[in-house]
Parts: C-alpha cells; sequence; structure tokens
C-alpha cells in the first residue's frame, strides 16, 4: 500500500486527506471536488467545508491532488498522522 508521498501502484486507489484553505461555500465545494475529479475522475471526494478538508479515495498521489487544488485557486497540503 502506498503512503501520502509515494505514487500508489498501477490501479492502487488510496485515501488521502488534504487540508484546504479558501473553502467558504457550496460553490467552492463545487469546484475543489471538479479540479480533483479532472485530475482522476474515478476519484471518490468528500468535503468538510466547516473544517477546511477534504478526503480523496484515488489512485493519484497526494502532491498531484494539491496542485490541482492549487490550480483552482485554493491553499492545499496533505495532512499526515
Amino acid at each position: 500500500m502506498a503512503h501520502q508521498g509515494q505514487r500508489p501502484a498501477e490501479g492502487e486507489r488510496v485515501e488521502l486527506l488534504m487540508q484546504v484553505e479558501g473553502m467558504t461555500c457550496a460553490g467552492c465545494v463545487n469546484a475543489v471536488t471538479r479540479a480533483i475529479q479532472r485530475l482522476d475522475p474515478e476519484a471518490a471526494v468528500s468535503v468538510d467545508l466547516e473544517h477546511g478538508r477534504v478526503a480523496v479515495t484515488t489512485d493519484t498521489q497526494a502532491l498531484d491532488v494539491a496542485q490541482a487544488l492549487q490550480r483552482a485557486g485554493y491553499g492545499a497540503r496533505a495532512m499526515t498522522g
């Protein structure tokens, strides 16, 4: 199983927890979800607007997800531990 800093093996899906800054409304939730699903159309995305967290089940590494969110205008980083 891959860890957050490693690329998942081919076809392996991992759960990432991201801290996302700048989400304030339902429109932001939709924008964040779309940004992640453009990167991985099969990603499962769960947004916690109140706490600024996004859980993603994906075959993409955390850095790529964070960069997709940053391109969409949000501060993002993988949470550890």
